[in-house]
């Protein structure tokens, strides 16, 4: 048995479904499942602790020495990165980034971040740079925490991205927008890895059983699952398809060439923010 995690997030149960619930055929194969947050996974990852885990993209470059990255089960995309917001309207990204940047930061008080290791936070970090009052916090905390305190701003992800608007609260800047116009290329959220302790023609198999999973999936969307809707249990069944429309594609079906540059160029920016930080280029995805 090997253990696999990912989030309760609509788009991870949705991927996974007919895999951890054998609607298809797993090749004798079986799964000890565990559903957390983003930021436990991260962790986790970190540690080491799993066979098979999401994690945020930016959490990879810490990790390759023990994980290698899989070509299902992912999510890249375009127009689906983090949000900035805050409860006073700063104004919207628009084509005068910098100018949008500059008023920002002139008025920063504390920005609420998903997690020191996500890829919400090096976004972040790319557009703000020079931002150093930041508070790192489980996602689903943050629309709250920028409601109820003073000029905080807060980094959003996931299903906050369609409900922030509903509590009042106002986008400031499209941090994965910013991304897409400085490299064009798709934005790298999260993948899966597989720990390099497990045998490579295990972790191929399960490779293709999660891609097989996802095809299964979508031959029969829009139907939302009762495993999807468990882990959801506050979201309505049009903001899961929302949450399904806007992370899963075709990326999640497998990387190929435009994915694996994304994911390559953010290790790069990665690495020139830490330049202590080794990373053997040629030892990233799983072969």
């Amino acid at each position: 048995m090997y253990s696999l995690a990912f989030s309760p997030c609509p788009n991870d149960t949705f991927i996974f479904d007919a895999l951890v619930n054998k609607k298809i055929d797993t090749e004798g194969l079986e799964f000890e499942v565990f559903l957390e947050d983003v930021q436990t996974l991260n962790q986790w990852a970190l540690q080491g602790k799993m066979d098979f885990t999401k994690m945020s993209y930016g959490v990879l470059p810490l990790i390759l020495e023990n994980y290698q990255l899989l070509e299902s089960g992912g999510a890249l995309g375009k127009g689906v990165g983090p949000l900035l917001i805050s409860n006073n309207e700063y104004g919207i990204w628009n084509d005068e980034v910098e100018e949008a940047k500059k008023n920002t930061q002139q008025t920063l008080n504390e920005v609420a971040i998903p997690g020191e290791n996500t890829t919400a936070y090096l976004l972040f970090s790319l557009a703000y740079p020079d931002v150093v009052n930041k508070k790192f916090m489980v996602f689903n905390e943050i629309e709250n925490y920028v409601l109820n305190n003073e000029n905080a701003l807060g980094v959003i992800i996931h299903e906050n991205r369609f409900t922030y608007q509903q509590k009042g609260l106002h986008k400031v800047l499209d941090l994965g927008a910013y991304w897409e116009e400085t490299t064009k290329l798709p934005i790298p959220l999260g993948g899966i890895v597989a720990n390099r302790k497990i045998d490579n023609e295990i972790s191929l198999k399960v490779d293709r059983l999660i891609k097989r999973s996802l095809e299964y999936a979508f031959d029969n969307y829009p139907a939302i699952t009762t495993y999807v809707k468990q882990h959801s249990q506050e979201m309505e069944e049009n903001v899961m398809r929302q949450h399904i429309d806007l992370y899963v594609n075709n990326f999640s079906l497998g990387l190929g060439a435009e994915g694996k540059a994304a994911v390559v160029r953010l290790l790069e920016v990665y690495q020139n923010i830490h330049p202590e930080i080794s990373i053997d280029y040629n030892n990233i995805f799983l072969q």
